[in-house]
């Protein structure tokens, strides 16, 4: 299957975090240095470059940021920028997979935490106008989504508790995750209990260990045509499926608030195009903004039944094991602590996510390696720009 695919045949990160001594310069540098390292090739043989952050205009007062990667790499091909690390690897997947490229560096950062007294107000201007101007917080469509999903899916006496108990142990789980993770910003267990208080604090259905951080950080990777991976690379992971989809920006105008139809539709076509299955998929990283979100992505993405991946969820984490239980099979979701714990740097979040599939599927994750009954075919990446407004998944798979 993956011969006519393209592949990752190297893969670099920063660990995530507060980097205030750090330059976005020098973290690009790094994750871009490592990537090309592990595929074993040189600058010079790159036909182009795809780059995504959201802010870097605005955080740090860089110009045109193909040109101040064209100055750093000193290199003059095609290059292009977008927002997500997923949208920059799309195109860079467009232009292999038709033969224009053969091999393309693909790169992302953010460096949030420098203009940490205003990085809220810039957050709220990626997702609807109209609630911008209403002063509706990043975190409130959060809120409306999860209380529209307790009425639809009428939960309510004691399955309301189980419910809120399950998205406190995607949090647990996640942080239980990132103790192996040594790029991870968060490397310490939380607990049911702590979860719940910070709720009680703010007075919220979900509180402080119910969302993703501000971070710091930078990914790469190294994407090559078929003929080119089979040259420099032993064990390339194939990209099988990849698709893109869109939804309306007001959350409150869509049909549809119980999920996100971005995330259906994406998934569908990125399965379709794998010719695979969603039941043969064992890897998962989702897009944890929220632990709701990790939760609405089972659903979304058909890994579990409608109005019950609440269940899954608490089910599996009585007494977890490492992974979820879905139907008798084994899904391992966010083994590298997830958006909640690993960190979210918006530009480079994708480019972590994926990171960590190739590591999981090369068997190269070290003390976070899943133990599956068996070596893992096939792994998926969801990653949203805006509350669900654009969603982007990539079904990558050993070979």
């Amino acid at each position: 299957m993956g011969h006519r695919c393209p592949a990752i045949i190297g893969v670099g990160r920063t660990r995530f975090g507060e980097h205030y001594e750090k330059a976005p310069e020098k973290m690009v540098q790094e994750a871009g240095l490592t990537a090309l390292d592990s595929a074993g090739i040189e600058r010079k043989n790159l036909d182009a470059c795809y780059f995504s952050d959201y802010f870097l205009q605005i955080t740090n007062k860089i110009g045109i940021e193909e040109g101040f990667l064209s100055e750093l790499l000193e290199l003059h091909v095609h290059m292009e920028k977008t927002r997500s690390f997923s949208s920059a690897l799309l195109n860079a997947c467009f232009a292999v997979q038709s033969g224009r490229h053969d091999l393309v560096l693909v790169g992302g950062v953010e460096k949030m935490t420098d203009r940490w007294d205003k990085i809220r107000d810039d957050l709220m201007l990626l997702e609807d106008p109209w609630s911008y101007y209403a002063g509706c917080t990043p975190e409130a469509n959060h809120e409306l989504m999860l209380r529209e999903y307790v009425r639809k899916h009428k939960i309510s006496g004691e399955s309301l508790n189980k419910f809120y108990i399950a998205l406190a142990q995607i949090s647990v789980k996640n942080h239980h995750h990132a103790m192996n993770n040594e790029y991870a910003q968060f490397q310490r267990e939380v607990s049911v209990d702590r979860v719940l208080k910070e709720r009680s604090k703010a007075r919220k259905p979900l509180g402080l260990y119910d969302f993703a951080p501000i971070s710091d950080g930078s990914a790469a990777l190294i994407l090559a045509s078929p003929k080119m991976a089979k040259a420099h690379a032993d064990s390339p992971i194939y990209i099988v499926g990849y698709c893109a989809a869109t939804d309306y920006v007001t959350f409150p105008s869509r049909e549809n608030r119980t999920g996100f139809i971005a995330n259906k539709i994406a998934m569908e076509n990125a399965v379709k195009m794998s010719k695979i299955k969603v039941s043969d998929i064992q890897l998962a990283e989702l897009y944890d903004q929220s632990t709701l979100l990790e939760m609405i992505a089972l659903e979304d993405l058909g890994f579990s039944k409608k109005g019950k991946a609440w269940l899954d969820i608490y089910n599996s984490c009585r007494d977890y094991k490492g992974f979820y239980e879905v139907d008798g099979k084994k899904l391992f979701v966010n083994t590298n602590g997830g958006l909640k714990a690993d960190g979210n740097p918006l530009g480079a979040t994708g480019g972590a996510q994926i990171f960590e599939i190739v590591k999981q599927l090369k068997g190269e994750a070290g003390d976070r390696q899943v133990n599956a009954d068996e070596t893992p075919q096939y792994g998926c990446v969801l990653e949203l720009e805006g509350f669900g407004t654009k969603a982007y998944v990539h079904i990558l798979s050993r070979d």
